[in-house]
C-alpha cells in the first residue's frame, strides 16, 4: 500500500481531515458555488502540502501529495468516463430517440394505471443503468405527467418514484452513476482488483426490484396528495395555452381510410379536431361522416408542444402544412385557444419559392416566440409588407392575439403590439432576433426542435458503448470517448452541444474529491478511521461491520454529494476489509450502493430536486418515502450480501 512508503504526521493527517469536513459543510449549505468550493479545496491542499510536503519512499525525498499528484484527477478516467457518458446522454435527449421509446411503452400499456406506472418505472430503471440519471429523468417527467393526466391521479404520487428509479437503476451496473465509476477508479488508484462493467448487477438488481416494488405498493400510500402544476415542466414554454395548427395527412398516417369517433381522432393524441379542409371544401364539426384521405388538411387545436412535435418529425404520418407553401396552398393557422387567440387562415403563395431555403429538414431547428412591442415599426403593417421572412431569416408559423378571433389570411394581417409570433429558424437567426428592435424575443422561450433524423445513428452509437465497454473490447473511458467522437461526427451533437452538456460541477468536483481522498489515504486518515470503527464495535463480525459502514454512508450520503463520498470512503472501506480479513469487493460494492441511497433528502442527489416542482414536494416530504425505503434497503443489504459475497 502507497501509506507504507510515505511518513506523514499527524498534522498533516488533522489538516487533511479539517479540509474534508469544511468541504463537506460547503458542499452541504451551497451557500458558495460547487465550482468555487471545489476549486477552492484543491488550491487550499496544493499550498499547504507544498509547505509541509509527505516524504516519500526510504530516503525522504520526493512529495507523495506533489501539486501534479493533487491535480491528477483532471486526467483520470472515471472522469473523463463521466463526462463522455453526459455528452452521450445529451446525444439521445436531443434526437428524442428516449421520448419516442417513453411513449411506445406508454401507448401499450393499456388502461390499466398501476401497469402503466409499474411500465414506466421499470423503463426508467433499466435506462438508468446505461446514462446518466439527470436526462433520463428529464425526459420522463413529461411522461409521468401524462400518466397522471390519463388516470386522474395528482403528480405528488408519481414524481418521487421517478427520480427514485432512475437512483436504483445506478446500482445495477459500473455505469449507471458517476459514484460507481470512481469507486473503481479508487479500487485501481489503491493497487485493488478494479470492477467488470456487471460484477454487482446481481445484487444490484435485487435491491432495485425490492425497491421498486416499494415504490409502486408502499410509496403512494405515503406520499402526500398535492395537486400538480398546471403546466409541464419541460416543453410548454406557451403557458398552457393552445395554437390553432394545421397538419397535412401523409400516405403513411394511421388516420387514412378512418372515421372520427364521436367527432374525435384518438389517433391526433392532444390534438382537438377543428376543421378539415380538402380542396375548396371546409368540412366542419360534428364530423360524423367524416373518412380521412391523404393530403386532407387538418386545422387542430395544440400546445406549443404539440406543434413542437409535428415540426420534429412526422408523427403518425401527419405533416406541418408548412411544406405545401411550395406549391403556393399553404396554410398554417394560430391563435390562442381556449376562445381567447386568434384563428388565422394562412397562405403563403408570394412566398413560395423561399421555403427552399429554410432548415425545414435538416441542420439544427429552434422554435421561439417572440412579442411585438409598442415601438416596432412593423405595426399595422402585414408580414410580408414588413419583409419579416427576408430580415430575419425566420418563418413566422402561428399569431397569439388574446383581444378577439378573427379569420384572415395571415399575409393580410396587420400587427398590433403584443401579439406574440410563433417562429422556427436556424439557432443563430433565433438568436439575432435579440437585437431586434421590431420584435422582443421571450425569454425562455426558445427550444431546439429534436432531431430525430439522427435518431438511429444515436442509439447504434450507445448499444456499441454499452457493448464495447461490457464486453471487455476496450476500457470504458476508451468507448466513452469514440462514442462522443462517434456522436459529433455523425452531426448527433455539434462541438458547441457537446460542450454544453458537460456539467462545470462534475468537472470541479471530482478532481477536488479524488484530491481528497489521497490525500486521506496517503496521511494514514483512511488508516485512522477504520480503526477508530473497529474500536467502537469491537468483537462485531465482518457481517454486522458491513452492515453498521453501509447505513452509515447512507445516512452520509443524504448530506453531502454521491461522488464525494464515493472517494473519500474508498479507502476506508478497503482498510476496513483487510483489517476485517474481509472480502474487499464486499465492502467496496456497500460504497457503490449506499452513494446511491440518496432518497431521504432533496439536496443528496439533483434528480431530487428536478422533481420538487412538478411533484409541490416540501423538503420532508422526501423523509417520508426515503426513509423507510432506506430501512428496507439496509435490511435487504445486510441479508444478502455477507451471503453473495461470503463474509
Amino acid at each position: 500500500m502507497q501509506a507504507t512508503l510515505t511518513h506523514a504526521t499527524d498534522f498533516q493527517m488533522g489538516m487533511t481531515f479539517a479540509v474534508i469536513i469544511a468541504a463537506f459543510v460547503l458542499y452541504a449549505y451551497e451557500k458558495i458555488a460547487v465550482e468555487v468550493t471545489s476549486l477552492g479545496v484543491l488550491c487550499v491542499l496544493m499550498i499547504f502540502f507544498h509547505l509541509f510536503p509527505v516524504p516519500i519512499g526510504a530516503d525522504g525525498a520526493g512529495n507523495a501529495l506533489s501539486p501534479q499528484a493533487l491535480l491528477a484527477g483532471f486526467s483520470n478516467p472515471a472522469l473523463i468516463t463521466v463526462l463522455a457518458l453526459l455528452v452521450i446522454g445529451q446525444g439521445m435527449v436531443r434526437t428524442g430517440v428516449l421520448d419516442m421509446a417513453a411513449r411506445v411503452i406508454l401507448n401499450v400499456c393499456g388502461s390499466a394505471s398501476w401497469i402503466s406506472i409499474a411500465v414506466v418505472l421499470l423503463t426508467i430503471t433499466v435506462v438508468s443503468g446505461f446514462l446518466n440519471n439527470i436526462p433520463v429523468v428529464v425526459i420522463f417527467i413529461p411522461i409521468m405527467q401524462a400518466v397522471a393526466e390519463r388516470f386522474d391521479l395528482p403528480p405528488s404520487k408519481l414524481m418521487m418514484p421517478v427520480s427514485f428509479a432512475a437512483i436504483l437503476g445506478g446500482m445495477t451496473t459500473l455505469i449507471g452513476s458517476g459514484s460507481n465509476l470512481l469507486v473503481n477508479s479508487a479500487l485501481i488508484n489503491m493497487g485493488e482488483r478494479p470492477f467488470g462493467f456487471f460484477d454487482f448487477t446481481v445484487p444490484g438488481l435485487v435491491l432495485a426490484g425490492i425497491g421498486l416494488v416499494f415504490l409502486l405498493v408502499v410509496a403512494p400510500w405515503l406520499l402526500p396528495r398535492r395537486e400538480g402544476m398546471a403546466e409541464e415542466l419541460a416543453g410548454n414554454a406557451s403557458g398552457g395555452k393552445q395554437y390553432i395548427a394545421q397538419v397535412t395527412v401523409g400516405e403513411s398516417s394511421r388516420l387514412v381510410g378512418s372515421q372520427a369517433i364521436g367527432g374525435i381522432f384518438p389517433a391526433l393524441g392532444q390534438m382537438t379536431l377543428r376543421m378539415v379542409q380538402r380542396g375548396e371544401e371546409a368540412i366542419l364539426p360534428p364530423f360524423e361522416d367524416y373518412t380521412a384521405r391523404a393530403g386532407d388538411i387538418l386545422v387542430v387545436a395544440a400546445m406549443r408542444k404539440e406543434i413542437a412535435e409535428a415540426l420534429a418529425h412526422h408523427e403518425k404520418g401527419l405533416y406541418p402544412d408548412i411544406e405545401s407553401a411550395a406549391a403556393g396552398a399553404v396554410r398554417v393557422t394560430a391563435g390562442g385557444g381556449n376562445g381567447e387567440g386568434e384563428e388565422i387562415d394562412v397562405s403563403a403563395q408570394e412566398e413560395a419559392g423561399e421555403i427552399d431555403d429554410m432548415p425545414w429538414h435538416g441542420g439544427e431547428r429552434v422554435l421561439a416566440e417572440a412579442m411585438i412591442p409598442p415601438a416596432s415599426r412593423i405595426i399595422g403593417q402585414t408580414l410580408s409588407q414588413a419583409g419579416f421572412r427576408h430580415k430575419t431569416n425566420c418563418i413566422v408559423l402561428g399569431v397569439q392575439r388574446r383581444s378577439r378571433m378573427i379569420r384572415a389570411r395571415m399575409t393580410d394581417i396587420r400587427m398590433q403590439a403584443g401579439d406574440v409570433l410563433l417562429v422556427q429558424g436556424a439557432p443563430k437567426d433565433v438568436e439575432a432576433l435579440r437585437a431586434s428592435q421590431d420584435v422582443l424575443l421571450i425569454e425562455w422561450s426558445a427550444a431546439e426542435l429534436p432531431a430525430h433524423h439522427h435518431a438511429k445513428s444515436a442509439a447504434l452509437i450507445l448499444a456499441g458503448v454499452v457493448f464495447a465497454a461490457a464486453s471487455g473490447l476496450v476500457p470504458i473511458v476508451v468507448a466513452g470517448l469514440t462514442g462522443v467522437a462517434a456522436m459529433v461526427a455523425l452531426n448527433v451533437l455539434n462541438i458547441r452541444q457537446a460542450f454544453r452538456a458537460v456539467d462545470t460541477k462534475i468537472l470541479t468536483m471530482i478532481p477536488a474529491a479524488l484530491a481528497m481522498g489521497a490525500a486521506m489515504h496517503i496521511t494514514g486518515g483512511a488508516h485512522f478511521v477504520s480503526s477508530a470503527v473497529m474500536g467502537l464495535f469491537v468483537g462485531a463480525g465482518p457481517w454486522v461491520m458491513l452492515s453498521i459502514f453501509f447505513i452509515t454512508l447512507v445516512v452520509l450520503t443524504n448530506i453531502i454529494s454521491s461522488q464525494a463520498l464515493a472517494v473519500l470512503f474508498t479507502p476506508i472501506a478497503v482498510d476496513l476489509a483487510v483489517s476485517l480479513n474481509a472480502p474487499v469487493e464486499a465492502f467496496a460494492v456497500a460504497v457503490v450502493f449506499a452513494a446511491n441511497c440518496s432518497f431521504a433528502s432533496p439536496i443528496g442527489y439533483q434528480t431530487n430536486l428536478l422533481v420538487m416542482a412538478p411533484g409541490h414536494y416540501k423538503f420532508a416530504d422526501f423523509a417520508r418515502a426515503g426513509v423507510p425505503l432506506i430501512l428496507l434497503l439496509w435490511a435487504a443489504f445486510s441479508l444478502l450480501m455477507p451471503w453473495f459475497y461470503g463474509v
